[in-house]
């Protein structure tokens, strides 16, 4: 079985990149189009998928100092969050004015 090990890490990650490069966007593509990557992840099988990952696309940095993706947002802790507040103290005002209105 251990013998296997090797192949089945190649197909695994020809298989990631493959994946990976047919859901980027086109824009973040770089150096070639992208069905000229696909080719090379395809039939290159080990140097493929590494070139894909090292130099065929744009990534950004994670983290805090890193710029997020256009149209993802970060997730934000709810005590942060002030919508999420806001409804906080919506509920809250709502269950007091039916309150006042039952002592009424």
């Amino acid at each position: 079985m251990l013998r296997y090990l090797p192949f089945l890490l190649i197909i695994a990650l020809t298989i990631y990149t493959f994946i990976d490069c047919l859901n980027t966007p086109e824009e973040e593509v770089k150096h070639l189009p992208k069905v000229v990557w696909v080719l090379i992840i395809l039939l290159f099988s080990i140097v493929g998928p590494v070139v894909w990952l090292f130099a065929g696309k744009k990534r950004v940095p994670g983290g805090a100092g890193g710029r997020s993706r256009p149209g993802r947002r970060t997730w934000v802790a709810p005590d942060d969050n002030p919508e999420f507040l806001k409804s906080l103290r919506d509920e809250r005002d709502e269950k007091e004015k039916g309150k006042e209105k039952d002592k009424e």
